[in-house]
This record gives structure tokens, sequence and C-alpha cells, in this order.
């Protein structure tokens, strides 16, 4: 059995608020899980204290015993100090799409058309 700390979404409609929790790979988002260790509240402003709550003693025993947090559940124990998150690099998330250069290209290549027909009226009346 494979444990995952992850969260599960509980609150109404529009007013999120997620459990963090350990449990079972397969077991659904909302559904069973093993133990509660925490909660997380976006509504929250980003600085308030009780925006994410982690019971740390809990937390520490799940990835001891070889529990693999989710990438947001990771950010949360990265910001609590009890697990490291390695940086990401992705370096084509900058690159523009192939529709995007193509618009580019065009708009490179009317710009230097309107210099060029620019220049040539002004040296024909130089003359």
């Amino acid at each position: 059995m494979t444990v995952k700390l992850r969260l599960s979404r509980g609150g109404s409609k529009k007013r999120p608020f997620y459990r963090v929790v350990a449990a079972d790979e397969r077991s659904p988002r909302d559904g069973r899980y093993i133990e509660r260790v925490g909660t997380y509240n976006p509504l929250l402003p980003k600085d308030h204290a009780e925006r994410v709550v982690l019971n740390t003693e809990r937390v520490e025993y799940w990835l001891s015993q070889g529990a693999q947090p989710t990438d947001r559940v990771l950010r949360f124990l990265d910001a609590a100090g009890l697990a490291k998150r390695p940086a990401r690099n992705n370096p084509k998330k900058a690159e523009l799409g192939a529709k995007a250069k193509e618009r580019l290209e065009m708009r490179r290549q009317a710009e230097e058309e309107a210099k060029a027909a620019a220049e040539a009226p002004a040296e024909e009346a130089a003359e």
C-alpha cells in the first residue's frame, strides 16, 4: 500500500477548504483516508497563521514511513521546514508557440517594409 500526503477538498461551492491527509493512493480524492494531518484554507491571506496548519509530528512520522507528498503538499512542507522541495527548471516554458513565432516574424517583416518605404521617399526628396 503506497501512502500519499495529499489534499482532500471540502467546503461548499466556490468556497474551498482542504484537509491535508495521509491516504492510500488508490482511494478517491475526497474519499477514505488513513489520518488527517493538517488543513489548508486558500481563502485566507497568504501571511495568515491559519492558512496552512500542519501536525508536524504526524507529518514527520508519515514521511519516515515512506509517504510521498503531492507537489502542493510538498510546497507546504518546504515552507514549514519539514521537507526540501527541489528547484525545477523548465527552459521551454517561456518559449513561444509556433503561431506566436509566425505572428512575430510577420510583424518584423511588416516593420522592415514600412521602414524601407519611409526611407525611399526621403532619399528621393533629398535629390
